[in-house]
C-alpha cells in the first residue's frame, strides 16, 4: 500500500476545469494554459493548501473522497486556481515555449494506452554511489520514446541532487478499443565512457482506457529495479 495525498487529484482536476472555462471566456484569452503553466499553477495551489494523506486502498479512498470533496473546499481551491493562473502568467517560466496547445476534446482515438511514469535509479557497481552527470534513454522496440510533454525529457539527465534517479512519462498511445491489453517492451539505455554499456530490458503490461490521462498520479507509476554500472576490464578500456 502507498500513502497518497488526495488533494493532488482534486487540484489537478480543478486546474483542468479552469482551463476549459478560460478557453471559453473572451476576456481571459491572454492567459496561457500550456502544460508548463498548468503544472506551475498546480504547484502554486498545492503549496498553499493543507495536504490530506490516506492509505491508497479502495475502501479508504472512497470514504475519504466522500469526506474531503465538500462544496466549500472545492470553491476555495477553484478560487485559488484562478488566482494562480493570473500570478503565473505575470511571471511566466523562461526558456519554455508558452503555446496554448491545450485543446478540449482534441483527441479522437477510441481508447488510449496510458503508460505510467517510469522511475528508476542507477548506481556505480563498485562504490554503490548514485551515478550523476550522464544521459539515460528510454527505448521502445529499439527506438527513442516520445514523452508526454516538454516537461519530460528523453534522454533524461542524471544530476547530483536527484541521486541517480531517472524519470520518464511516455506519451499515451491510441487503441482500437477499451480494455485492450498490450505488453510494451521498454529498454533503459545508458552509454557511459569507462563503463560497460548499460542496457536493461523490461516489460510493462498496459490496459487501454477510454480517457486520455493528462496528470501524474501516484498510482500510475512503474518502479524499475535498481540498476548498476561497472567499470570496464583493463583490456576493454584499451580498445
Amino acid at each position: 500500500m502507498e500513502i497518497h495525498n488526495v488533494m493532488e487529484e482534486l487540484v489537478f482536476s480543478e486546474v483542468e476545469r479552469a482551463c476549459i472555462d478560460i478557453k471559453k471566456e473572451v476576456n481571459k484569452q491572454g492567459i496561457c494554459t500550456c502544460p508548463q503553466c498548468r503544472m506551475d499553477v498546480a504547484s502554486y495551489v498545492l503549496n498553499r493548501i493543507t495536504p490530506h494523506y490516506i492509505v491508497s486502498s479502495r475502501g479508504i479512498l472512497r470514504e475519504d473522497h466522500f469526506d474531503i470533496k465538500n462544496q466549500q473546499k472545492i470553491a476555495d481551491i477553484t478560487s485559488l486556481v484562478y488566482k494562480a493562473f493570473e500570478q503565473i502568467n505575470l511571471n511566466r517560466r523562461p526558456g519554455f515555449a508558452h503555446t496554448n496547445s491545450w485543446k478540449v476534446d482534441v483527441d479522437t482515438a477510441v481508447a488510449y494506452f496510458n503508460i505510467p511514469v517510469i522511475i528508476g535509479r542507477i548506481f556505480n557497481g563498485s562504490t554503490f554511489e548514485p551515478v550523476c552527470n550522464i544521459d539515460v534513454e528510454l527505448h521502445l522496440n529499439g527506438e527513442l520514446v516520445k514523452m508526454k510533454d516538454a516537461n519530460w525529457q528523453n534522454p533524461c539527465k542524471l544530476i547530483k541532487k536527484t541521486e541517480g534517479t531517472f524519470t520518464f512519462w511516455p506519451e499515451s498511445l491510441p487503441s482500437d478499443k477499451v480494455g485492450e491489453q498490450k505488453l510494451f517492451n521498454f529498454s533503459i539505455v545508458a552509454p557511459i565512457p569507462g563503463f560497460s554499456p548499460l542496457v536493461h530490458h523490461f516489460e510493462l503490461p498496459v490496459v487501454s482506457e477510454k480517457d486520455l490521462v493528462r496528470t501524474v498520479a501516484m498510482n500510475r507509476t512503474h518502479k524499475v529495479t535498481d540498476l548498476y554500472m561497472f567499470d570496464m576490464d583493463d583490456d576493454e578500456a584499451q580498445d
